[in-house]
């Protein structure tokens, strides 16, 4: 053929043009043949995500990311769009999931697709818009974690070198001269408590031959009391023998004779209350009672008038003249003179 030459050409530079075209699809994360289902989300920013990092499902790479772009225009949570597809074919994403940018190991980033499991709802369309949220890396959570410690690390460094400067401020020839007498005054007090603890010993060897002689003398009265163990107990015996006789007769013996007293005074008392003898009629009987005040009256007054007037009573003859008074009979005359033999002179 004629033309076969620049047939070829062409045909080379269309299958070159198709497989560089493939090529940079396939870096870019499609597939060869396209036909990739394509979602996107927004976030706040990137999180180091790149372009064909991969999409994963529990850990399994079902997609890549395609695009990454920045809208000014967006509020502040919505700053980054990320495009991305799902090339796995079995995968649908159910209304409510969402998608997370994390690290998927240690060094590299990616796009975690998490499922919903209730698919009631149905699943997402080729274009629609997911809900995206930034997690926070391990680099952020080391570091977070990290700078208090690191913090405080300062601090405590600071806080030492101030002791180490005070320090060495402090240690010049001075210091060191009072650190010397320090020292020397240590050494004589250890020196001191040593004299101490010989004497302290010495002392307690002499109470110990001490201690030892009033032990001795201790066992000795002791052997003596052991010895005599029998006669002290005939002692005690007897002893308490003659006070329980002692006790027993005299207490037996007061006992009855209280009992019979409280009894008499019970049966007196008793009998004052129901009004029975002489006594109980002087303090229930007023009438008796008013006599007798009544009679002491009358035998005061007559006593009295007896004293002032006794010619009135006794008849008294002088040479052989007579007084006149009352004439009283033998009987009256006792009586009379019963009185006066009861007053008091």
């Amino acid at each position: 053929m004629k033309y076969w030459k620049e047939i070829r050409a062409g045909l080379i530079a269309i299958f070159s043009i198709v497989v560089l075209v493939a090529g940079i699809n396939f870096l870019k994360g499609n597939s060869f043949f396209g036909g990739d289902e394509e979602y996107h989300a927004y976030f706040p920013n990137t999180g180091q995500l790149m372009v064909s990092n991969n999409v994963t499902v529990n850990g399994v790479i079902v997609g890549h990311v395609t695009n990454i772009e920045y809208i000014s225009k967006n509020t502040e949570s919505k700053k980054v769009k990320v495009s991305f597809n799902i090339q796995n074919t079995d995968v649908k994403i159910p209304k409510r999931s969402y998608v997370e940018i994390g690290s998927v190991d240690l060094f590299s980033k990616g796009l975690m697709l998490h499922l919903n499991g209730d698919i009631s709802k149905g699943y997402y369309k080729t274009g629609d818009e997911l809900p995206g949220i930034l997690s926070v890396d391990v680099i952020s959570q080391v570091k977070a974690y990290a700078d208090p410690i690191s913090q405080k690390v300062q601090a405590a460094m600071t806080s030492v070198d101030k002791m180490i400067n005070s320090l060495s401020a402090f240690w010049d020839t001075t210091a060191t001269s009072e650190i010397k007498g320090s020292m020397l005054e240590i050494k004589l007090a250890i020196k001191k408590l040593g004299s101490a603890a010989q004497e302290i010993e010495q002392l307690a060897g002499e109470g110990r031959v001490k201690f030892d002689k009033i032990m001795n003398n201790i066992e000795s009265i002791t052997l003596n009391i052991k010895k005599s163990n029998e006669d002290i107990k005939s002692i005690i015996g007897n002893t308490k023998k003659l006070t329980d006789d002692i006790v027993t007769s005299e207490y037996k013996e007061t006992i009855s004779a209280a009992k019979k007293t409280i009894t008499t005074v019970n049966e007196m008392l008793v009998d004052i209350k129901d009004g029975k003898g002489t006594l109980a009629k002087l303090i229930h009987d007023e009438a008796l009672y008013n006599e007798l005040v009544k009679t002491n009256k009358d035998l005061q007054n007559l006593v009295t008038d007896l004293q002032q007037n006794p010619h009135r009573y006794i008849h008294m003859s002088v040479f052989g003249s007579k007084v006149k008074g009352v004439e009283l009979s033998p009987v009256e005359e006792k009586k009379l003179k019963k009185v006066l033999d009861s007053i008091p002179e």
